[in-house]
Formats: C-alpha cells, structure tokens, sequence
C-alpha cells in the first residue's frame, strides 16, 4: 500500500492513536489496584464504577429501592436495615451516565435521587470528587436524607436533599 499524500498517513495515525488510549483506558485484572480517591478516573472514558447503597434509615425499617439508567433497569431491590446493595457499570464515552432511583421504606415516603451522576460523581471539575467506588447512605437524617461516604470514613459526608422534583 502506498501513500499517495500525507492525509492518508495522518488518518491512520489517528486512528492508531485512538485505538491506543481506548486500549489503556480498560481495566486489566493484572493492573495493580487504584486508591479509591484516585483521580485518573475522570479524565477516561469508560471509567469503571461501583455504587453501594446503604440502608441506615431512622426507623430500622426495610429500604425499597428502584434504580435505572436509560439503558439499565435493576428491578426492584429490598435492602434490609444496616445492609447493603450495589452494583457496576461503566461511565459511557460522553459522560453523561445517570442513574437514578426511587426509594421508599414504611413511613418513610417515596422519594428520589440521582444516585450517580457523571457530571457530579466523575468529573475532575464536579462538586464532589471523583469516586471510583461511590457509598452511599440513605435515611439517616431528614435535613439531608441521603450523603455520599468515603470508605475509609476520613473526609465528612457529602449530603443531599432528595430530588423528587427533578
């Protein structure tokens, strides 16, 4: 094959170029493990993530919760009280990943709340630092029922009213 300009050149460069960072972008289960307040994360595409749901409601009461995507649809979940449920997902190439979910437990009410939002949860420039793994604890106060944690407990909550009207 030979090049009859250097646009051709170019364009293969590009694409060769491309297919590289897209390939180091993936998670190799032989990398060695990242600290969960590692910020190379947002500057990917396609950034790994696990969100966790804790129940620690008030009343010790059973927490129902229902999340989707546009493109996933967990069902409905029932967390019991001081446990725990998550799951992982990818950050899409556009960053513009949403989850939202709708919670609900016995005199609790019935309210929701994006529970990962590429824009907040994964931007080098959101209000909140980038979580590879966001915990989240639903029900523990009514100001500010729902607060992102970090693992290690070492920085305060990061706490929200619920978005019922978004």
């Amino acid at each position: 094959m030979t090049f009859n300009n250097k646009s051709h050149f170019l364009m293969l460069f590009m694409i060769f170029s491309t297919l590289i960072f897209f390939v180091s972008a993936l998670d190799f289960p032989n990398a060695p493990p990242e600290s969960p307040s590692s910020g190379a994360d947002g500057f990917l595409p396609l950034a790994k993530k696990h969100v966790v749901i804790r129940n620690v409601v008030k009343n010790r009461e059973i927490l129902n919760v229902h999340c989707r995507s546009s493109e996933d649809d967990f069902g409905l979940k029932h967390i019991s009280w001081n446990g725990a449920w998550g799951f992982r997902f990818y950050v899409n190439f556009f960053k513009t990943t949403k989850f939202r979910c709708h919670f609900t437990w016995h005199n609790g009410g019935s309210h929701y709340f994006y529970i990962f939002k590429a824009s907040r949860d994964d931007s080098p420039v959101g209000e909140l630092p980038i979580c590879k793994e966001c915990i989240w604890e639903v029900g523990q106060d009514d100001v500010t029922p729902i607060c992102r944690i970090s693992r290690e407990k070492k920085n305060n909550p990061y706490c929200f009213e619920w978005e019922d009207g978004a």
